[in-house]
């Protein structure tokens, strides 16, 4: 179950990691500004919250950013055969999140300082802009393979579910009959048929097979088009089942049915899906 609900909120997690590493570093560096200003003078030239504010104002803008690099990454990936279109994207792209960046920083900044009765000036804004960009470009990259690497590590732990027969000259089949999972280095297969029921969960479908999950980068309609004529339904928005793993159905005053499968399981099945759970019955 930990498990699932990690899984289900991979990308928040994601920021949270990152998030923790850009304020922690963000941190040391104001106190390592004071420290050195302190080393070499008795008095500092500057108010004790203003590296703080600099860098927690920076930091801040990141965090908001991050959510979007992982969609970016999401929507374009970056190994991508079409190289030079790729390139131009995240070129593109890193110029439109240091624009933002930028934006959120000076503006915490200003409110900040007007709290103070103090006014922030930017400085020359194109000379500031191209030297922001600089240190932006960097981060921006680094946060992409830094995300990248996370996403690297997670999916050889949990391993990955695909189809057996899906290779780059074959369309996807709509019969398959076993999938190759991938976890660990290691390849092995298990039968479509040993599913018991499948949930989705972000980009993935969860496949559950005796206690075990199985991710499987594909969508609900896409899994259940594939495997309905092995005895499959979608009985929810999110849920599909094994009708042999049936063992009960339980009208709900809400018009809803609770189904029950031989693992112990219990599943609603939506309104909107109980023509298809009754012809899947028909055709056993």
């Amino acid at each position: 179950m930990r498990f699932q609900h990690f899984q289900k909120y991979q990308a928040w997690y994601e920021t949270a990691i990152v998030s923790v590493y850009i304020l922690l570093n963000n941190t040391i560096n104001a106190t390592s500004m004071i420290m050195e200003e302190s080393r070499n003078s008795d008095t500092l030239p500057f108010l004790i919250w203003q590296p703080f504010l600099f860098e927690y104002s920076s930091a801040i803008g990141w965090v908001l950013m991050l959510p979007a690099i992982s969609w970016l990454l999401d929507k374009s990936p970056l190994m991508s055969e079409k190289f030079t279109r790729t390139f131009f994207i995240y070129l593109s792209a890193s110029v439109v999140f240091s624009l933002c960046h930028i934006t959120i920083m000076v503006w915490l900044r200003k409110l900040v300082y007007w709290s103070q009765n103090l006014t922030y000036e930017f400085g020359d804004l194109f000379f500031e802009l191209i030297y922001e960009y600089r240190k932006d470009l960097w981060s921006f990259m680094f946060f992409i393979m830094a995300i990248l690497s996370y996403r690297f590590i997670f999916s050889r732990l949990q391993g990955e579910a695909n189809s057996i027969n899906l290779g780059e000259d074959k369309p996807v089949s709509n019969n398959i009959d076993r999938l190759l999972v991938k976890k660990l280095g290691k390849e092995f297969i298990i039968k479509v048929e040993d599913i018991e029921w499948f949930e989705s969960s972000g980009n993935y479908v969860n496949l559950h097979i005796q206690g075990r999950v199985y991710p499987m980068r594909t969508t609900m309609n896409n899994l259940i088009q594939q495997i309905e004529n092995k005895g499959f339904c979608r009985i929810h928005r999110c849920y599909g089942i094994n009708m042999d793993a049936v063992t009960s159905i339980t009208p709900l005053s809400s018009g809803d049915s609770e189904i029950k499968l031989n693992n112990g399981k219990l599943l609603n099945l939506s309104r909107r899906y109980k023509e298809d759970f009754k012809l899947q019955l028909d055709k056993i």
